[in-house]
């Protein structure tokens, strides 16, 4: 794993857009008096779609604005690999490295990243990618597989293998669009490769097995 330091070089200040200033104000309207450090992910999550990244100046802001020490969202911006606490790319690569997927060769896809992109934590001389290794991102049946996060969304890409990794990469560089999900033709969502050989009969799934609603004893009256 890669360090979860923040970057040596930090911006001077950090500000809210007037979007996302009026987005916060909503949300900390959801917790209880007293209860406003509750926001500090969401916040941290919002913070780093505006800006790309966590920023120190971005952390003491959320803590002032949160009425919480610095050190604990400090904590939380450190502790979980969603939040960069470096400048990323335009794409930003996380490759699981988890079990299922060491298994089924997830450094290989690392040794990809290092070859095309560079070290972990730093962005590509053409700023489009920067890449880390993290922990499970919850597609063990599909691995190997990466998630690519940009300004626009976060999207799994599955049953990976260098070369095809390799060409989604350079489509992604030259703006071209990726199928997301599965790369195996085989495999439809997570289901096994080929046919489905359990669960086919169509009246598990169309209600007709499920037993009828009964009202409970004492129930109170339909109005």
């Amino acid at each position: 794993m890669a360090s979860r330091k923040p970057a040596r070089n930090q911006p001077a200040s950090f500000q809210w857009s007037v979007e996302n200033r009026a987005w916060c104000d909503e949300q900390v309207k959801k917790y209880p008096a007293g209860r406003q450090a509750s926001c500090v992910i969401p916040f941290l999550w919002r913070g780093q779609k505006q800006e790309g990244w966590i920023s120190i100046p971005m952390m003491e802001a959320i803590a002032r604005q949160l009425e919480m020490p610095y050190i604990r969202v400090y904590e939380v911006a450190t502790f979980y690999s969603m939040f960069n606490l470096a400048p990323a790319g335009e794409f930003f690569v996380q490759v699981c490295g988890t079990t299922p997927c060491m298994l089924r060769g997830s450094k290989d896809l690392n040794a990809v990243c290092e070859r095309l992109i560079g070290e972990q934590s730093h962005v590509s001389d053409d700023g489009k990618f920067s890449w880390l290794e993290v922990e499970c991102l919850g597609a063990c049946v599909n691995a190997p597989m990466v998630q690519i996060s940009t300004k626009d969304g976060d999207h799994y890409y599955e049953d990976l293998t260098p070369e095809i990794f390799e060409d989604m990469l350079a489509k992604l560089r030259k703006g071209e669009t990726v199928k997301i999900g599965t790369a195996n033709p085989r495999r439809h969502a997570s289901n096994p490769e080929g046919e489905l050989t359990s669960l086919t009969d169509p009246a598990l799934y169309d209600g007709s097995r499920a037993s009828p609603i009964r009202e409970l004893p004492n129930a109170a009256p339909k109005a």
